[in-house]
C-alpha cells in the first residue's frame, strides 16, 4: 500500500455559508486540486447574536484542502485573500500536517513516478 508520509498538509478553511466556491476556487489557481466542502454551525462570540430574542445560529461552510507541503503557504495565503480573514469575524483557516494519506491517487501518484 502506498502512502505519503510527511509529504502533504491539511488546510482546514471555516468560513461564511456560501464563500466554499471562494475558497475552493483560490485554492486550484494556487496549485491545490480541489477540496471537501462541509457544513457546519458556529458557536463562537460573533455567533451569539439574537433577532427578536431568538438566538441565530449561523451555518458555516468548511472546506478541507489536502496539499504537498511545497504548497501550503501559496494556497494559505491565496484563501486568506479571497475570503479577507485577516479581518476580524471573517472565518479562519488553519493546518494541519499529514502523517499519512491514503486514497488521494491523483496526488500520490505523482509521487509514484518520481
Amino acid at each position: 500500500m502506498k502512502t505519503g508520509d510527511n509529504t502533504h498538509d491539511l488546510i482546514v478553511t471555516i468560513i461564511k455559508k456560501g464563500w466554499a466556491d471562494r475558497v475552493v476556487r483560490a485554492s486550484k489557481e494556487a496549485g491545490a486540486e480541489g477540496g471537501t466542502i462541509l457544513d457546519g454551525s458556529g458557536t463562537g462570540i460573533h455567533e451569539q447574536k439574537k433577532l427578536l430574542g431568538l438566538s441565530i445560529d449561523p451555518q458555516k461552510d468548511i472546506v478541507l484542502t489536502i496539499i504537498h507541503k511545497e504548497i501550503t503557504d501559496k494556497v494559505l495565503s491565496a484563501i486568506v485573500g479571497a475570503c479577507n480573514l485577516e479581518k476580524p469575524a471573517t472565518g479562519l483557516s488553519f493546518v494541519v500536517e499529514l502523517k499519512k494519506v491514503v486514497g488521494i491517487v491523483h496526488l500520490l501518484g505523482q509521487e509514484e513516478k518520481d
